[in-house]
């Protein structure tokens, strides 16, 4: 497996693979890899012939008070899982490789970045649709692969590579949990062992929901309260939102229907965490 530094190199590769007729994959991380990112990078590699893995803590997608500076970072283990799950190369660029000095050029996807996580961290989304773009652009990937966990990133992105015209394919692989129901997140490890079985209460109130729309109920207020009544259940944990959405506008809905999003996000001590379900 191969390291690669700058956009330029990444590009050059990228090229290279084309002009054999190489499908090419692109598996976009922050790093702190963990087995939902294996689980992606497995995806690319069974459906590519070449897959790339990029790992870069993304500055312009934190706020001014969140977690950039601690955020978890484990580059050669990283590495290591990403070579054993079949990446071809990592990609690992500086900040000044990704935002040239006095960088003034970003992509904001309106409506939809202000909506879910968008409401609670205002900017974060122009900063990921921005990164996102810029790796498009410098790979020009047929498969783009991301995790359902992130679903509201999921559709901003979806937005942004059909309105841009990136010809990138955006493909969703499922959430992958721990053995007791938690969503893996890189941000788990902040958790302290009391935090960690409080946090279990959002993939809870997910399957309650998920239980109770396969029972047939569908009325979003119902299902809303349903799971803010499971969420009750540790009081220590501080609901940001929950909410019944349709998952391309992430716009709230009155009915339930199938591919809803129910979308939960909830902070545990200072750790905010975030669960879904698409509703089937």
């Amino acid at each position: 497996m191969d390291l690669l530094r700058t956009v330029e190199e990444l590009r050059k590769w990228a090229r290279m693979n084309r002009r054999f007729s190489a499908r090419v994959g692109l598996v976009p991380t922050m790093g702190a890899l963990h087995a939902g990112h294996a689980s992606l990078i497995r995806a690319g590699a069974g459906s590519c012939d070449r897959v790339a893995v990029s790992i870069f803590v993304n500055p312009t997608q934190f706020g001014p008070n969140e977690d950039f500076a601690r955020y978890p970072r484990a580059f050669e283990a990283d590495c290591a899982l990403a070579e054993r799950e079949g990446a071809d190369v990592v990609f690992a660029p500086t900040v000044e490789g990704m935002y040239p000095h006095g960088a003034m050029t970003f992509v904001d996807v309106e409506g939809l970045s202000e909506r879910l996580d968008g409401a609670s961290r205002p900017g974060h989304f122009r900063g990921v649709a921005t990164v996102v773009a810029k790796l498009l652009i410098a790979a020009e990937p047929d498969r783009a692969f991301f995790g359902q966990k992130d679903a509201a990133q999921v559709a901003v992105l979806r937005r942004m590579t059909t309105d841009l015209r990136l010809g990138t394919e955006i493909v969703v692989c499922p959430i992958v949990r721990e053995t007791d129901g938690l969503a893996l997140s890189s941000r788990n490890v902040y958790l302290s062992a009391e935090e960690r079985r409080q946090a279990l209460v959002l993939s809870r109130a997910v399957r309650h929901i998920e239980e109770l729309a396969a029972q047939g109920e569908r009325g979003a207020s119902a299902l809303i309260d349903a799971a803010r009544a499971v969420l009750a259940t540790e009081p220590a944990v501080r609901v940001d939102y929950v909410w019944l959405v349709d998952w391309a506008t992430l716009l709230p809905v009155e009915t339930a229907t199938a591919g809803t999003l129910f979308a939960v996000a909830a902070y545990v001590g200072s750790t905010r965490l975030i669960d879904n379900a698409v509703i089937s």
